[in-house]
């Protein structure tokens, strides 16, 4: 079972991702903010990150370059989610270092065909 490394601030999405994608059949471990997510990531060794890139603190694209700057998390695949679907967000969190982005409000069946594709389940 493939382990995701849920980052989001928001308790209604984190819910709300966490159990639709466990239904999915993936084990879901979750942080709050940047920081906690690189220390989860480190710990956790997830297979891939759903990071929030709105966060408070250190935000998703800061805490994407940090995880992909550390040896032991920078192979893993991040998928960046953002409410702010303005002209360049995409390539700003591309440049920050995520495999693909989306945006919100999340549409369940468009982020988890790129979440079985990234984890070669699709």
């Amino acid at each position: 079972m493939a382990k995701i490394l849920l980052v989001e601030d928001n308790e209604l999405n984190q819910d709300m991702l966490t159990r639709r994608l466990k239904r999915r059949g993936y084990e879901v471990v979750w942080a709050i903010d940047g920081e906690e997510s690189l220390g989860i990531a480190i710990r956790e060794t997830p297979d891939l990150i759903l990071m929030d890139m709105g966060l408070p603190g250190i935000d998703g694209y800061e805490a994407t370059r940090l995880i992909k700057a550390e040896a032991q998390t920078a192979s893993i695949p991040i998928i960046g989610l953002s409410a702010h679907a303005m002209t360049g967000d995409r390539d700003k969190a591309i440049r920050a270092g995520c495999d693909d982005y989306d945006t919100k409000p999340i549409e369940f069946s468009r982020l988890i065909e790129k979440v079985d594709k990234i984890l070669g389940d699709g």
